[in-house]
């Protein structure tokens, strides 16, 4: 039996959490498999109760789970960056040392795109993001903080072995996906010219895979053919800041945070899966929020522990809830509710269609 730590978080962490563990029963029952859950407290609330946010030998726990999945970490009654940097970074930074962070931009159906002309055939891509280095270590600080002199100052670690496994990472993924044999790196290196070290590192690596495509693209113009030819990507490997930002700009063109997820990835070891939206403490307790996102990031977690066919199963089924004309908006003025979104998976999910992984 597999055990999952689960850390509903908070705001509409909760809520989304109590929807995707709904569906995870129920591919359990249909598939067959066996899941243990074990809930978490961790978050805002705990902390202003106990003022603990990640207790010691929390870490070790967490190691013998087989997979965490988490709602969202944030609220404005804390310092922001406090729990963010504690509970989440405590996890991917730290001992579990969740380098990769995973996300696919999948278009699920027409309407959800802004952008004009494209279809679920035109978005299909997956992002490899470095997840532990990068501007986001914390090494930096204030000097004369408040007044006309202040300086500011963070600084951009980049390694030989965090750029080459997650360059490493996402040829093997390209393999595995076969859709265009083609992998992007993405960076900056003609402004910032320490990133040569991805260029580099990308090209000696690539040479192992000579039936990878590779290509190449500045950040600033990778967001702008994202938007304008997201038909040319399918898998691209990019730093921790830069895959932050540029993966929220894939959210938008598949449909917005309503269905975006993440994974925070250790090859072979716990991982953690989570939707990418926040918090959302305004709308937390009023039962509007689209949980699609925390749902997604079920199947995520399923793929990953070699459950292929239930992965399979709950991905068709999510295809046919967001085209079946049921949903048509994942905002929470749609009229659904959080609930009514889970009921529409699990209708589609107890379709009985085969499901070839």
């Amino acid at each position: 039996m597999a055990t999952i730590a689960v850390i509903p978080g908070d705001g509409v962490g909760p809520e989304v959490i109590d929807e995707a563990v709904r569906v995870l029963d129920r591919i359990s029952e249909i598939e067959g498999l066996a899941f243990d859950t074990v809930t978490y407290p961790f978050g805002a609330d705990h902390y202003l109760k106990t003022g603990e946010l990640m207790p010691n030998g929390i870490i070790q726990e967490l190691r013998q789970m087989d997979a965490i999945l988490l709602g969202a970490i944030g609220d404005p009654r804390v310092e922001t960056g406090v729990l963010e940097r504690a509970i989440i970074g405590g996890m991917r930074w730290g001992e579990l040392d969740m380098y990769i962070n995973l996300r696919p931009i999948k278009l699920y159906a027409e309407y959800l795109c802004p952008l004009k002309d494209k279809k679920p055939e035109h978005i299909d891509m997956v992002f490899v993001r470095e997840n532990t280095e990068d501007l986001y270590i914390g090494i930096g600080g204030h000097f004369k903080k408040g007044t006309p002199d202040e300086v500011a100052i963070q600084q951009m670690i980049m390694t030989r072995k965090g750029v080459e496994r997650a360059i490493r990472y996402a040829f093997e993924l390209s393999r595995k996906r076969a859709k265009t044999n083609k992998l992007t790196l993405i960076d900056k290196a003609n402004a910032i010219g320490t990133m040569e070290l991805w260029t580099r590192t990308f090209e000696e690596v690539g040479s192992e895979y000579p039936d990878i495509e590779r290509d190449h693209a500045y950040i600033d113009a990778a967001c702008m053919w994202m938007v304008k030819n997201p038909e040319w990507f399918d898998v691209a490997v990019t730093g921790n800041m830069m895959g932050d930002i540029i993966t929220d700009l894939g959210a938008a063109i598949s449909g917005g945070l309503g269905i975006a997820a993440s994974g925070n990835i250790h090859p072979g070891q716990v991982s953690m899966f989570e939707p990418i939206h926040g918090s959302a403490p305004k709308h937390a307790g009023k039962g509007l929020i689209c949980p699609l996102a925390a749902i997604s990031a079920v199947q995520m977690m399923l793929d990953y522990l070699g459950h292929d066919s239930a992965a399979v199963r709950l991905d068709q089924a999510l295809t046919r809830a967001l085209t079946g004309g049921e949903i048509r908006s994942l905002s929470t003025d749609s009229g659904i509710g959080t609930s009514g979104y889970t009921d529409i998976v699990l209708k589609h999910l107890a379709t009985d269609d085969a499901v070839s992984a």
